[in-house]
């Protein structure tokens, strides 16, 4: 449930790091912080509890410069402190990290031996270690930011500041959602540059997204973004307009946000029928061309929480009107289990955000064992709708709730 916004800006980036961090508050979390470089070091202010907090410490003393970081935790790694919040720092580098890094306490020992002393109980720490040592041992910068996926294992969607690169921001993704963000150019040539884990993150700061695939890392400078893939091979990622659902997020006369969204349930389940129905002649809309459920002997629906729930329903519906089996999967269960796979065999992968790690991660060990694999999601570009061979849109809009309403109904 972390959330990371970063910006490479044209002025002071710490009240805008803020209001980014603001829009993540759904999430759930219990620390946030900020960095911010000024040009020679770099000035991190972290506080336990609500963002409150934080704004009340930043407010006391403002950092100052146009290039930061911002962080939601939600405690995985250590209770909920300051000294376990991020950002993390690490000599010269400081990061924020969602995920998990699977190999972290070898990593720690590893480090622990070799005289490193650790501030807090987190991975994500050591994962600043690891690529503080690479940059005193590597002779580039683009050496030790490749050689870090050597050594670590596990999911990561990392923002990293360094000393020294007064004007550059190091990001990765691997099973954890990342965006980079393009603000409209500037007097001086340049556009400002965005990262968020979440698009909302980036709601009225960025004009156009692109979305990090998974093993990629970038490297954002005030003049270029160069984006590598996994081998370290420089690759292009298409850049689009910011959702429009991303900067629709008001909750408007409600107290809050799971109250609107329980009264928006008939405006949207109204707008995902005219996607599917053709009114006027009374019969279904061809909403997946590419996709074709003739001859299929069985559908296997993988989900979790929420989505999970729904796949029931849509299991009874299947089966009573297709007569075709259906089988339900928690994705985490789905992907650490021996399977047969039919040779007429589909499945169907759900999730509102699309970026569910399980439900990814069970989509991409299905890939090649069924005959086809179709998305049923709320955000069209999002990881899992892109990796399917075809989508489903619920059209629901933002769900900022985290108890779902509306993407349950959709």
């Amino acid at each position: 449930m972390c959330g990371i916004v970063g910006i490479l800006g044209q002025g002071d980036v710490a009240a805008r790091l803020l209001e980014g961090l603001s829009r993540l508050e759904y999430r759930g979390y219990d620390s946030a912080g900020l960095a911010v470089m000024d040009g020679a070091r770099i000035h991190v202010t972290k506080a336990e509890g609500k963002l409150s907090n934080l704004l009340e410490k930043v407010a006391h003393k403002t950092p100052i410069g146009h290039l930061g970081i911002g962080h939601t935790r939600w405690a995985t790694h250590g209770a909920a402190t300051v000294e376990n919040a991020h950002p993390h720092r690490a000599g010269n580098v400081t990061l924020v990290h969602n995920g998990i890094i699977e190999n972290y306490a070898e990593l720690r020992a590893e480090l622990a031996s070799a005289g490193v002393q650790f501030a807090s109980e987190t991975d994500t720490e050591v994962l600043a270690c690891v690529l503080d040592h690479l940059l005193s041992q590597s002779a580039t910068l683009d050496e030790a930011c490749q050689a870090l996926f050597h050594c670590i294992q596990g999911s990561y969607a990392i923002a990293a500041l360094i000393e020294g690169y007064p004007d550059l921001m190091f990001v990765a993704r691997n099973g954890s959602p990342l965006a980079i963000g393009y603000g409209d150019m500037t007097e001086s040539g340049f556009a400002e540059i965005f990262v968020g884990s979440d698009a909302l993150a980036l709601s009225g700061l960025a004009a156009r997204v692109s979305y990090l695939e998974d093993g990629d890392w970038a490297l954002l400078r005030p003049d270029r973004v160069q984006v590598f893939d996994r081998s370290g091979a420089e690759v292009t990622r298409e850049t689009v307009e910011m959702p429009k659902e991303a900067l629709q997020i008001d909750k408007g006369p409600y107290a809050h946000f799971m109250l609107k969204e329980i009264h928006e349930q008939p405006e949207s389940l109204a707008r995902l029928l005219r996607e599917v129905l053709d009114i006027e002649r009374g019969e279904l809309k061809d909403i997946a061309p590419t996709f074709d459920f003739r001859g299929v002997d069985r559908i296997v629906m993988v989900a979790c929480g929420t989505a999970h729930y729904a796949t029931h329903v849509a299991k009874y519906w299947i089966e009573e009107f297709a007569r075709i089996p259906v089988e339900i999967e928690i994705a985490s269960e789905f992907r650490y289990r021996p399977r047969v796979h039919g040779k007429n065999e589909i499945a169907i992968f759900v999730s509102q955000s699309g970026e569910t790690a399980d439900t990814l991660a069970a989509l991409k060990d299905v890939q090649g064992h069924v005959i086809s694999t179709l998305a049923v999601v709320n955000v069209p570009t999002s990881s899992i709708a892109r990796d399917a061979d075809a989508i489903l849109t619920i059209e629901a809009g933002p769900e900022i709730g985290v108890a779902s309403t509306k993407a349950f109904t959709g």
